[in-house]
Parts: structure tokens; sequence; C-alpha cells
């Protein structure tokens, strides 16, 4: 219980760091409606994946699916395909690709929206406790999805109006991630339903709310470059500043 008050503190803190007040304008109001609309699908997500969980259909299906794959079948690419929307992203950035944001605050809303969404999703898996298709715990909801869609989600944003193809494959890499976590035998399609939601909602809320908004030290900056650094050994982000 602890925990989920310093949840729900959290969320608070979010909007109160971007002044919403009760009286909000015209403009607030049809921002608020279309946010609304963007709410729909990952709540269907949540909630289809809720009324799901442990039922008969899922665990037929996830006894098919292997059937055909093979009882012995793994093939872990979901490790990494969750993390290519954050990739394409800063990739789109380096080259100038218009985005919603300055890199800076793609990567604040980035780290928050996963910061919030795997921390609902990690308590949620504790408490529930359900077993995994291959018998190991804390199965309910996917991490591995929690994550792939709330980078999807945040591509999304960013590139939604300027590469409408970019801001979408970000949703296909996380569907994969998805899939292959049912056929890996990892977990069930209520569990990968549910963390595809969080993510995306979570995400959207981020996005809606904005926190911390003005918080941005290199917003006037033309000396520092930052970039994904990816090769056969390692990968992370090259920072650079000139003097």
């Amino acid at each position: 219980m602890k925990k989920s008050g310093l949840l729900i503190l959290f969320f608070l803190c979010i909007v109160g760091v971007n002044g919403q007040t009760p009286d909000a304008s015209k403009t607030d109001s049809i921002k608020s409606t279309h946010f609304l609309k963007k709410t729909i699908v990952p709540i269907s997500l949540i909630g289809v994946g809720v009324l799901i969980s442990n039922s008969d259909f899922e665990r037929s299906l996830q006894t098919d699916l292997r059937n055909k794959v093979g009882n012995d079948y793994k093939f872990r690419i979901d490790d990494y395909l969750l993390y290519v929307p954050v990739a394409e992203m800063y990739i789109a950035d380096a080259f100038g690709v218009k985005a919603k944001n300055h890199w800076f605050d793609q990567t604040k809303y980035l780290f928050i929206s996963n910061l919030v969404s795997y921390t609902i999703t990690g308590n949620l898996k504790i408490i529930i406790n359900k077993t995994r298709p291959d018998g190991l715990p804390y199965s309910f909801p996917s991490g591995h999805t929690n994550i792939a869609f709330t980078n999807a989600t945040v591509l999304y944003n960013e590139f939604k109006d300027s590469a409408p193809v970019l801001a979408y494959s970000g949703f296909a890499f996380a569907t994969t991630t998805g899939v292959f976590r049912m056929i890996n035998n990892k977990h069930w399609l209520s569990d990968v339903l549910t963390g595809a939601g969080i993510g995306i909602l979570v995400t959207e809320l981020v996005y809606h709310f904005e926190p911390f908004k003005n918080f941005n030290p290199f917003k006037n900056s033309k000396n520092v470059s930052f970039y994904p650094l990816i090769n056969e050994e390692n990968y992370g982000f090259y920072f650079a500043y000139k003097f």
C-alpha cells in the first residue's frame, strides 16, 4: 500500500508541475478531449488483458502456439527489439528529422515514461504473482512489452506530425516484442496486452501533462551533440560539447 501511495503522489506531482487548474480554457478543454480519445486503445488493452488472464482461452492459445514452434524453441530477439524505437528516435534526430521536442526533452519524457510505467508494472508483478508459461513467477504484466510500447509511444509522439511512417514503425517493433515473449514461452497473452496498455497510457499521460516542461539546460545551445552509439561490443550514447 505504501508503494501505491507513493505512485499516486508521483502522478499528482506530474500534474502539479505543469500548473493545471480547475478553470481550464477552451483550448485546454479541446486538448483534454483529444487526450481522452488517445486513452481508448490502451485502456481497452488493459481491460481485455485483465478479463482473459488465467482463462482457458489464453492457456489453450499458449499451448497451440508452443506446439506450432516446438516446445524447445527459443529466439531471444525480444531482448533487443524493445530498444529499437529509442535508437530510431535519436538516429532521426542525428539526421535532422523534425521532431516535436528538443533531444533533451525527448530524453526527459522517455526517462519519466519508463520510470513510471515500469514502476507500475513491477509492483503489479509482485502483487499479482502470476506464474509464467514456463513455470517461473512474476508473469503479469509483461515488462519487456511494457518497455517496448513505452518507447514506441515516445517515438510516435515525437514524429507523428513530421514523419508518420517513422512514428508508427515503433509499434511494429513493440508488437513483435510482445509476440516473441509468448513464442519464447515467457508470457501469456493477457500479460502482453496489459503491459502494452500500461506503456501507452503512461506515456500519453506524460506527453499530455509535460512534466518539468521548462527544464532544458541545452535548449539554446548549438554546441551539444547527442547520438546513439552502437557497435559489435557496446551500445550507449555519445555526448559531446564544443568549447
